[in-house]
């Protein structure tokens, strides 16, 4: 009799802790249902930035997801040491970093300039599983149209076209209004600057390699709040998760009035 008890209590004990294990896993939101680890992001910081910047933000993020801030050729420090397509690289080798560590589902995410390269990325390396833009920045077709750098760009070009790509160049680079005088030579100054080049966010938009989940966000006190909706978030092919939100703050302060919306976006993706 003691031997059917236990084994009695045994069978009990075992449902018991099957249906405690599918309750947990219907609460889990699915990023988190993976068998190895799960989201990981790759942020990237804005121009003339840092990544202490927006670590602050990526922190926060970290009891969901693990979050690696990466530097960036447009920070203060760096100063454009790279063209864009090598920035890219860098984004590449970081996400190839946590596909390594057994992270299965992996998201691109950046403020302002960051966001623009978290763009460039899904349409010219393609493989990432979500692409998030907080407050994107950073529009060469404006500045070109404005006469900012245009004679650096039309020199750069017309270098590049000779096969003078290394001559090193001055132009005044734009951020949110302030001017900053900057050189790097022709080949990189062109990657960055061309007005219908990689910094092209509509172009990137429509040019992602496959339909990921998407999330712009942006302030309604931020330059780019007028540019809408059809400036390019819906150029981007659709996704049943992407997501156009608009927060209550300026350019800069976007990343900490999104931490929440954010995360929960990142927690009910499919």
């Amino acid at each position: 009799m003691g031997y059917a008890f236990t084994a009695f209590f045994f069978q009990r004990a075992k449902m018991a802790l099957a249906s405690a294990a599918v309750a947990l896993l219907a609460a889990c939101p699915s990023w988190a249902q993976d068998n190895t680890k799960p989201c990981a992001v790759v942020l990237l910081h804005g121009k003339w930035g840092n990544t202490q910047y927006i670590g602050h933000f990526g922190r926060r993020l970290e009891p969901y997801c693990t979050v690696k801030a990466v530097e960036m050729p447009w920070s203060q420090r760096r100063g454009y040491d790279a063209p864009y397509p090598q920035a890219l690289q860098e984004v590449q080798a970081q996400v190839q970093a946590f596909r390594a560590e057994g992270f299965q589902r992996v998201a691109v995410m950046g403020h302002s300039f960051g966001g623009n390269a978290a763009m460039a990325y899904m349409a010219h390396v393609g493989d990432a599983d979500a692409v998030v833009v907080l407050a994107p920045g950073h529009v060469p077709a404006l500045m070109y149209e404005r006469g900012i750098g245009k004679e650096a760009v039309d020199k750069a070009r017309a270098l590049v076209q000779s096969g003078q790509g290394g001559e090193t160049l001055t132009m005044d680079d734009l951020n949110q209004g302030k001017r900053q005088s900057i050189r790097m030579t022709a080949d990189v100054l062109l990657s960055y600057f061309d007005p219908a080049g990689l910094g092209h966010m509509p172009a990137t938009a429509a040019g992602f390699k496959k339909a990921v989940p998407f999330l712009w966000v942006v302030g309604t006190g931020d330059r780019a709040y007028d540019l809408g909706e059809d400036y390019a978030f819906r150029k981007a092919p659709m996704h049943a998760a992407s997501k156009y939100l608009v927060v209550t703050a300026d350019h800069a302060s976007t990343p900490d009035a999104a931490v929440e919306p954010v995360s929960q976006w990142l927690k009910s993706l499919p």
